[in-house]
């Protein structure tokens, strides 16, 4: 995912509302979401060139989300890991640890990893950790998450925090988050972070919704968790010109 628009526990009818956009290469071999046929209570999309999910749910109400990190200035900027980021996501859903748990157990392991940003919730608590080794549990209130550390104030994310925060004393539907999502302004020249990549596609990929020769905004997904443990799932597929080819939507009831 490259961005992750969440608020937990501050919504009156929904415990955890996520609205993201996984911004991929369109070349990159990808099953659309799905409930896994070698678990089958995992529902997530699936990477098939190195394994693993950017965001899914299970039947129980577990939820996880990664997004990579681009800081080109850095040392490790473009190292590549050994393990995909996606498997931070798939091994927290085949689990049954709780997040801190989870998150405290990946220490260990973390230099396997490129740079990661990851949120995972039980349905009880809701955790952000990084590949910094960052383990903090949120409290309720409206996040974003982009490809910096959590609430780092990119336009995007600004924005799109307050955008759905003006959602919290409504009757959200997924049709608004999804139109939170699909935003294609750029921002300003003088609002670009530097994360050391060239100013001209630096802007391009300030938008919401991005749309490049060959790279862009592959899907767009909605995760909706009443209090009583309802969870509504919906996920749209786009092509490279930015045009919607899938639509998925199903509902869980969770214990």
């Amino acid at each position: 995912m490259c961005l992750i628009l969440l608020a937990w526990r501050s919504h009156p009818q929904h415990k955890l509302l996520v609205a993201a956009n996984r911004d991929e290469f369109y070349a990159r071999p990808t099953a659309t979401a799905h409930f896994w046929e070698d678990a089958p209570h995992i529902l997530a999309g699936r990477d098939l060139e190195k394994g693993g999910s950017w965001l899914g749910v299970t039947k129980n109400g577990r939820f996880a989300a990664v997004t990579n990190v681009r800081n080109m200035n850095a040392t490790t900027g473009s190292l590549p890991g050994e393990l995909s980021r996606g498997l931070l996501v798939q091994n927290f859903l085949d689990s049954e640890k709780a997040p801190a748990d989870f998150l405290q157990a990946l220490q260990s392991s973390l230099h396997h990893y490129s740079p990661f940003n990851l949120l995972v919730s039980d349905g009880n608590q809701l955790y952000y950790g990084n590949s910094q080794g960052e383990c903090r549990e949120l409290q309720p209130g409206v996040y974003g998450l982009s490809n910096a550390a959590l609430d780092t104030p990119w336009p995007k994310v600004i924005d799109g925090k307050q955008k759905l925060f003006d959602l919290m004393c409504s009757e959200t539907k997924p049709d608004h988050l999804f139109d939170v999502l699909a935003d294609r302004q750029q921002a300003q020249d003088s609002e670009l972070p530097d994360t050391g990549i060239d100013p001209i596609l630096e802007k391009y990929l300030s938008a919401r919704f991005i749309q490049l020769d060959g790279y862009g905004t592959r899907c767009s997904t909605v995760v909706m968790q009443t209090y009583a443990g309802e969870i509504v799932f919906q996920e749209k597929q786009f092509d490279q010109y930015g045009l919607e080819t899938h639509n998925y939507s199903t509902r869980i009831n969770t214990p």
